[in-house]
């Protein structure tokens, strides 16, 4: 009788396996982790304008300017460029041009976050990827103050929004801000090892702008070559905004959904590749 209950008092072996699937994301880290990325986006935007003369208006210059050029070579004297459903073409451009500029300013800032925060990296625990997340999400203030230049086009054009589709405009920002973070979390963890990605950045942008139906309407594409025009997931992104601010005739379909499914794609694998390299971002960076 005393063995037995002996042999029951013995302590329970516990097995200690890595964790599969989505619970080796941990992502419920970044909820307890919350404040920091809170202050990672604040100080971001914070030492973007730092020491600049006209800073935050630096956010309207970029899209403002561009939209000029753009106005001047695709609608002016050097080639015409017809828009969906005879939109102005600065309204039309400038459009495109609000989600193509978060999505060029979270691939900058955000695949240099890793190494930019080195000392933060090699220090202290936290879930590295506060870091690529707060600089997509901060590129949301210079797309706030950005959208305003858009809303003065409008009134000025006396072009009225689509008040059936407008509801589904935060989607669309939604599915901007998952394409950026989805290719910055490729783009920052292979920063850690490449340095290469600070020079190669500049060349992927330009060539990504050209296939994205940003100056032209992505109508000009080939019956034949929209599917797979359509595995660019910003030209989804820039057909949904043009649909559901202006009514444009890009709005949901086949294509559009291609787009969104390679969107949600780059996402679910950046995010366990990131958290597959995350164990050796200390040691590499």
């Amino acid at each position: 009788m005393a063995k037995s209950i002996e042999l029951a008092r013995q302590p329970e072996t516990i097995f200690i396996k890595p964790s599969t699937g989505l619970a080796a994301l941990n992502l419920r880290d970044l909820w307890t982790y919350r404040e920091l990325v809170y202050f990672m986006i604040w100080r971001d935007i914070k030492v973007r304008y730092k020491q600049t003369m006209l800073g935050a208006a630096w956010a309207v210059i970029q899209p403002v300017l561009t939209m000029l050029v753009f106005n001047f070579i695709f609608n002016g004297g050097i080639a015409k460029v017809q828009t969906d459903s005879n939109i102005p073409y600065p309204i039309f451009a400038y459009t495109a041009l609000l989600p193509w500029g978060l999505f060029t300013s979270a691939l900058n800032n955000a695949s240099r976050s890793l190494t930019s925060n080195q000392n933060m990296v090699t220090k202290i625990y936290f879930p590295r990827l506060v870091l690529p997340l707060a600089s997509v999400l901060g590129g949301l203030v210079d797309f706030a103050i950005a959208s305003v230049i858009l809303v003065g086009l409008m009134i000025y054009y006396r072009v009225t929004p689509n008040l059936v589709s407008l509801w589904t405009l935060p989607f669309f920002l939604l599915l901007s801000v998952i394409t950026a973070l989805g290719v910055a979390l490729w783009l920052s963890a292979i920063n850690v090892q490449y340095r290469d990605v600070n020079y190669v950045l500049p060349f992927l942008t330009q060539f990504w702008l050209f296939i994205t139906p940003v100056a032209y309407s992505a109508k000009v594409i080939s019956d034949k070559w929209q599917l797979v025009y359509s595995l660019n997931p910003m030209a989804g992104v820039v057909n949904g905004f043009r649909w559901a601010l202006l009514g444009a005739n890009t709005g949901p379909s086949l294509q559009m959904w291609v787009s969104v499914g390679i969107s949600a794609l780059f996402l679910v694998s950046g995010l366990f590749y990131f958290r597959n390299m995350e164990k050796t971002f200390a040691d590499t960076i």
